[in-house]
């Protein structure tokens, strides 16, 4: 069976499912999308979720906590791993006005990391890659020069593209309707304590 490590761009995901549907399929079952991409004689020997804990919105803060938790206990071999948001200040040229954004970091580079570190202790054959970030492209040549016979595969989010990505990778899926609607975790998960977590109700 050929071993397939699946890379979740977390916020290239996000952005591409609320430029499709709106906020209605962001309880997603990762694990479970992750399989729908498999083809034959392929399993799934991990997915790799990479993300940012949300600063500055405390609501959007709390039902991300509530979706990581929910994921995490649902499904078994999703990893989660953080990366940071950046605090910028930004000001208006004309009136002089100025305001605090936040800016997600080092999600491709982690992505990086964690791909090369598994190629190199040979934890899987082909990667499949769910981003459409360009910025992952030396990534996936580091890897593909070092181990040319390990395959990286692209899945592009709804709404998301990268003809640069396209370029350098051995192919390429777009993630269908189909698959996002039926990789929905349950309404409510519970966790081992015992707590109910629930999809948002905007999440519907």
């Amino acid at each position: 069976m050929t071993r397939v490590a699946v890379y979740v761009d977390g916020f290239n995901l996000y952005f591409g499912l609320r430029a499709k549907y709106g906020r209605k399929y962001h309880w997603l079952d990762l694990e479970a999308l992750a399989t729908s991409l498999l083809r034959e004689g392929q399993t799934l020997a991990s997915v790799n979720y990479f993300t940012a804990r949300v600063r500055g919105d405390v609501d959007g803060g709390q039902r991300q906590s509530d979706y990581l938790d929910a994921l995490g206990t649902a499904s078994s071999r999703v990893t989660i791993l953080d990366g940071r948001f950046q605090e910028k200040v930004r000001r208006c040229r004309g009136c002089g006005d100025s305001w605090t954004v936040f800016e997600e970091k080092e999600t491709d580079v982690n992505i990086a990391i964690a791909m090369l570190s598994d190629a190199v202790q040979d934890r899987f054959d082909t990667a499949l890659v769910v981003s459409a970030d360009s910025d992952l492209c030396p990534a996936v040549r580091a890897t593909k020069s070092l181990f040319p016979a390990k395959r990286i595969i692209a899945a592009f989010p709804p709404r998301r593209h990268s003809a640069e990505l396209k370029r350098v990778v051995d192919g390429y899926v777009h993630i269908g309707d189909d698959k996002v609607r039926r990789a929905q975790l349950p309404d409510e998960v519970v966790t081992a304590a015992g707590l109910v977590l629930r999809r948002p109700k905007h999440w519907t």
